[in-house]
């Protein structure tokens, strides 16, 4: 596997890379010597984004416009990096977005254009990657999920039924490439101070602590990782309790008009 050490000079390609936790661990990474792939939607942003990581830290930022959910989008992704002759030594997927509100008053496209993100981008990506990777014998693939993964979340419904997907997927993928070379590891954030959440800061984890555990992540085996000490013992405590239980009390903390929480 790669380690944090090993990863200077070699590229990351961190999708989500423009703000919050994706642009943290894209700091992170170019802290450590890291080279730099980013994508996102926002153009205006991810130029921002490159042109400080390139000024801070003398690395080379490679930025790609594109909106992950669109049919093609990873597709072209990986034939523009491969055209640029760059070898992935890291993939982190923290692209994704969220939703809110119950499912029968919700817009369906947006939901099904969540779960293309949130889900399906993710996956082929991951699985683009982790071919390559297992071929050539190393490399890391970090995904980001959600304490909300842990558990059905009325009102957050889509997005969490998502995380719990990705959870379950990269754990699965850590158990097929772990005799590989190749280290994979799900990293579960809790309340983060992140565009996506627009309630206040307090309490919440900085997208910089994030990106600290998704470093030291690399440098352990476990399949999973939770952020933070207090979200690692929720995690735990809603994995203990009824499923009937956990929805319940989920629906009564996140019904509509309250503001929304989730990493």
């Amino acid at each position: 596997m790669t380690t944090m050490e090993q990863m200077h000079g070699r590229y990351a390609l961190v999708t989500g890379g423009s703000t919050g936790i994706g642009a943290a661990i894209a700091r992170a990474l170019a802290r450590r010597g890291a080279h730099l792939v980013l994508v996102a939607r926002d153009e205006s942003r991810l130029e921002q984004t490159a042109a400080r990581l390139r000024s801070d830290h003398d690395v080379t930022v490679l930025t790609f416009a594109l909106d992950l959910a669109e049919v093609g989008a990873v597709s072209r992704l990986v034939r523009d990096v491969e055209d640029a002759g760059i070898e992935v030594e890291l993939l982190v997927n923290s692209a994704g977005m969220s939703s809110r509100g119950f499912v029968a008053a919700s817009d369906p496209g947006a939901l099904r254009r969540l779960v293309d993100l949130n889900v399906g981008a993710l996956t082929e990506l991951s699985t683009v990657m982790a071919a390559q990777m297992t071929t050539r014998g190393h490399g890391s693939i970090v995904n980001i999920a959600s304490t909300g993964a842990y558990a059905p979340a009325p009102v957050l419904a889509v997005y969490a039924a998502s995380k719990a997907y990705v959870l379950s997927f990269t754990q699965a993928l850590w158990a097929e490439t772990k005799d590989a070379g190749v280290r994979v590891v799900v990293v579960s954030p809790g309340p983060t101070q992140t565009p996506m959440n627009h309630a206040g800061a307090r309490g919440k984890r900085h997208p910089d602590q994030v990106a600290d555990t998704v470093l030291s992540a690399l440098d352990r085996t476990a399949p999973a990782v939770v952020d933070g000490a207090r979200n690692t013992v929720t995690a735990a405590v809603i994995r203990l309790l009824p499923t009937r239980l956990m929805a319940g009390l989920a629906l009564r903390a996140l019904r509509p008009g309250d503001t929304v929480s989730a990493g």
